[in-house]
């Protein structure tokens, strides 16, 4: 068995080999989860049972498809918590995710990864390689070749797979769906994908955490850790640091090391339809055209990106999705935009009418080439025609399927093997390796070419390297080729 020499070779070379062998040698066996007959529940076993954790828990609950079998948490027993404990008093607990998978193998179906970014790889790896149906929340990895070895374990292993922009399986992606095989959405040269409000970085004001302190002397000081914590296993295959509050309970967003940004956020949310049904794939690059407030650790204050889409045939041009993020940073809005009402309820203007508004609740300006537009708010809302001059000439939208399985649903089913997943990770994860190319762009601050056909950033070593980031000592086993 190879495990790949990340000191004697370049990040290129480990990029190529990673992204093109099997990963799953680190597990000598393969344990397929018995299957589910049609009246049974699947077993289901929880990582990460706070925040969004516990919002995916009993949303996945509702659907009356799951039985719990089994409770992970690097925090158990912490303040946010206490609300799943208490609903599940019974189902055995865990600190370690690992700890967990050897004792409780042959219990369990399917697993949630409701985890910070940087830990949804390698849950998601051994459960996989275990034969457990994975969802895990968005983005789908923390690096291009993460998202790259979870697709090639999804097809390898065969099991049922989701990632957690639950929009899409809502009425946007049928109706985003339908507008493109009756080509409506032909001929679309550019989007505008917009979260202009505020960020949890933000309160630094792209300083550090405690301005009484250099970076330095804050990266050096450690803060006392609750009793609570298992701080190697919350760390990962990250690389060791100090444990501060700064680091955890969705503040783990905020930090290049831990996660993607506003972009891996809501970009999943926004960006998901337009990037599967149009076949974009991957950019070939991403122009950094503006930022403010930026630092080497925490994402900026505000940035726009524009991702280079290449033609995809006659009736598909080359794309643009500009990314605008940031308080303020509001794109241009086409003429009719404000008259047009929207199907999920954005904020109206702030701060002036027209192009001055300051700030935009998430969502998307989609452009056709002959001056047609389309305005969409986030998740699973569906799109309208903007009322200007140019709207004629799309006529009335063609109707599309109504009341299908909501994304926990569609997960429980692909579990069961009745359908594929909306959002398996051979869809996730192309839209998830999009958005670390605009994370590496915005934690460099430069503009990257991509060669689409090495998947590699030639012109910028630190850049590529960026695409494959080695593991902590002791996480190899994840990464092993």
């Amino acid at each position: 068995m190879k495990v790949f020499d990340f000191e004697g070779a370049s990040r290129r070379d480990f990029l190529k080999t990673a992204a093109t062998a099997s990963a799953f040698t680190a597990f000598p066996y393969i344990a397929r989860a018995a299957k589910i007959k049609p009246n049974e529940r699947i077993n289901l076993a929880c990582c990460g049972i706070g925040h969004q954790g516990a919002n995916d828990i009993n949303s996945l609950m509702r659907t009356g498809m799951f039985n719990i079998v089994a409770l992970c948490d690097t925090q158990m027993g912490a303040k946010h918590t206490q609300g799943i404990l208490k609903k599940y008093p019974d189902v055995p607990r865990f600190q370690d995710f690992r700890k967990m998978f050897d004792k409780m193998e042959k219990q369990i179906d399917a697993i949630l990864a409701g985890v910070p970014d940087h830990t949804h790889f390698p849950i998601c790896m051994h459960a996989m390689a275990l034969g457990k149906g994975v969802y895990v929340e968005k983005p789908l990895a923390h690096t291009l070749l993460e998202c790259n070895l979870l697709i090639k374990a999804e097809a390898e292993h065969k099991v049922a797979c989701q990632m957690g922009n639950q929009g899409h399986s809502g009425a946007n992606y049928y109706q985003f769906r339908t507008m493109v095989k009756a080509g409506i959405m032909d001929n679309i040269i550019k989007m505008d994908a917009h979260m202009t409000k505020g960020r949890r970085w933000h309160k630094w004001n792209a300083g550090v955490p405690d301005k009484k302190m250099s970076w330095d002397q804050w990266f050096d000081t450690a803060e006392k850790m609750p009793a609570e914590m298992d701080w190697d296993t919350w760390l990962g295959s990250a690389a060791f640091k100090k444990y501060h509050k700064d680091y955890i309970n969705g503040d783990w967003r905020c930090w290049f090391d831990f996660g993607n940004g506003a972009l891996g956020d809501w970009g999943a949310h926004i960006i998901d339809s337009v990037h599967e049904f149009l076949d974009l794939g991957m950019p070939e690059a991403v122009n950094l055209e503006m930022i403010k407030g930026h630092n080497d650790y925490v994402f900026p204050m505000s940035s726009t990106l524009n991702f280079k889409f290449p033609a995809r045939g006659e009736k598909r041009p080359a794309i643009d999705i500009v990314w605008s993020e940031g308080i303020g940073n509001v794109p241009k809005l086409p003429a009719g935009y404000h008259n047009t009402k929207s199907t999920a309820g954005d904020a109206p203007p702030s701060g002036g009418s027209g192009n001055k508004v300051k700030s935009m609740a998430p969502g998307k300006i989609i452009y056709r080439a002959d001056g047609v537009s389309f305005k969409g708010s986030s998740h699973g809302s569906t799109l309208s025609v903007i009322k200007n001059e140019n709207e004629v000439k799309v006529g009335k939208l063609p109707e599309y399927e109504r009341n299908q399985p909501n994304h926990y649903m569609d997960f429980a089913l692909g579990v069961k093997g009745e359908k594929k997943c909306n959002s398996r990770f051979a869809v996730s994860g192309e839209l998830s390796k999009v958005l670390c190319l605009g994370c590496i762009t915005q934690r460099l601050q430069t503009s990257i070419k991509f060669d689409r056909k090495t998947e590699t950033i030639p012109d910028n070593k630190i850049a590529n390297a960026l695409l494959a980031v080695p593991p902590r000592k002791g996480w190899e086993e994840y990464y092993k080729v």
